[in-house]
């Protein structure tokens, strides 16, 4: 009898534990996070790490989510797919974690989603502008940011006419992400009856920019579309400004960042980006935009970015959806309670109107266009 009770209780804790929620406990919820903290672009990763770290912070010293307090762990790709599927393994399988937010970087996000699907964790508004974030549909994934493709799709085309343009051609990075520039702009242009005149990529971490655009300038092109990111940005347009060559640059959303002229200085000047969310320029904003980036300065002693609040961005809008699932947490209690949001309005940062449903995974599809003038971006267009 006493032997038939212990099997009974022991069937009963393993089957209480195969029920249990991955990353739930009673008192914790594991967040992770994969971003680029060593490659090309940490100064993307680093930021929205610490924009995560702030909103989480906020919410565990006002006592957690029902009572829970969130723990977030950062892995680190260096901006390498395989590295991605290795710290996707390591979130998912290894530290359990409930769901992974604001992973940086459409290929890395390609590379890993099938690790994460496979143990039903969600990815969390990514950092990456591929379609695939959203699309095929797939009731673990959720998006925040429009697609390359659409946002290249309708600006280039408009920003094309506006400025009378005759010649477009385009400059980008081999992989997932530059391909979905190319063929936004290539579906843009194809609307209004251009073709690019030419078409010249790189290899991530190229530094030399002068065999393109001398391929770009050659064609006669007086309008370029950007599939770069940071340096590459920088680059290509100095060696075409110390060439003489000055066409309308539009980078992506990828290339919306301060370091931009920050880094390439005055010969930025002039650059058009896809962008939603403003720079919080700290002169410029709001009393609630200040109080938060100075608070983040303290915390962090650096200036916050547009990926510092797209971080803490995705995070209080997982705050929203873990508060309205209940005390009882688990994926599908927090995807139910996702749908069921609403309409999310727009927050402190200016971000677009967000509504989530069973079958749209992309909070919103709207863009505007920025422009470095005098050193600094300015939103030069409405939401589109």
């Amino acid at each position: 009898m006493k032997h038939a009770l212990t099997a009974l209780a022991l069937a009963a804790s393993a089957t209480l534990a195969a029920g249990q929620q991955q990353g739930v406990t009673k008192t914790e919820i594991l967040i992770g996070t994969i971003q680029d903290l060593s490659g090309p672009i940490s100064g993307y990763g680093k930021a929205a790490r610490n924009g995560l770290q702030l909103r989480i912070d906020e919410i565990n010293e006002q006592g957690g989510i029902h009572g829970r307090k969130l723990r977030l762990i950062a892995e680190d790709h260096g901006y390498d797919p395989k590295r991605a599927v290795l710290a996707a393994q390591k979130l998912v399988s290894q530290d359990k974690v409930f769901l992974i937010t604001s992973h940086i970087g459409t290929p890395q996000n390609m590379a890993a989603m099938p690790v994460q699907f496979e143990k039903n964790v969600i990815n969390w508004m990514p950092l990456s502008a591929g379609r695939e974030m959203y699309e095929a549909p797939n009731r673990l994934k959720f998006a925040y940011v429009a697609s390359y493709y659409d946002t290249i799709k309708m600006n280039a085309p408009q920003l094309f006419r506006e400025k009378g343009a005759k010649k477009a051609c385009a400059l980008y990075q081999d992989d997932d992400y530059g391909l979905e520039v190319i063929k936004g702009a290539e579906a843009g242009f194809e609307d209004i009856g251009v073709k690019l005149a030419e078409k010249t990529t790189y290899k991530r971490g190229a530094t030399d920019f002068s065999s393109q655009v001398a391929r770009m300038k050659a064609a006669d092109c007086d309008f370029v579309v950007l599939g770069t990111i940071i340096r590459e940005t920088i680059g290509a347009i100095a060696e075409a400004r110390k060439t003489g060559w000055n066409p309308t640059f539009l980078g992506s959303q990828a290339a919306y960042t301060e370091l931009i002229h920050k880094l390439g200085g005055k010969a930025m000047d002039g650059m058009y980006a896809v962008m939603t969310t403003a720079y919080p320029y700290l002169d410029e904003a709001s009393q609630p935009v200040r109080f938060w980036a100075n608070k983040y300065k303290t915390k962090f002693g650096d200036d916050p970015s547009t990926y510092s609040s797209g971080g803490y961005e995705a995070m209080e809008m997982f705050i929203l959806a873990a508060q309205k699932a209940g005390p009882n947490l688990t994926t599908d209690s927090f995807i139910k309670a996702v749908e069921g949001l609403g309409k999310i309005p727009p927050d402190m940062f200016g971000s677009a109107e967000m509504h989530f449903t069973p079958t749209q995974r992309l909070g919103s599809a709207q863009s505007r266009l920025s422009q470095i003038q005098d050193g600094r971006w300015k939103v030069v267009s409405g939401y589109r």
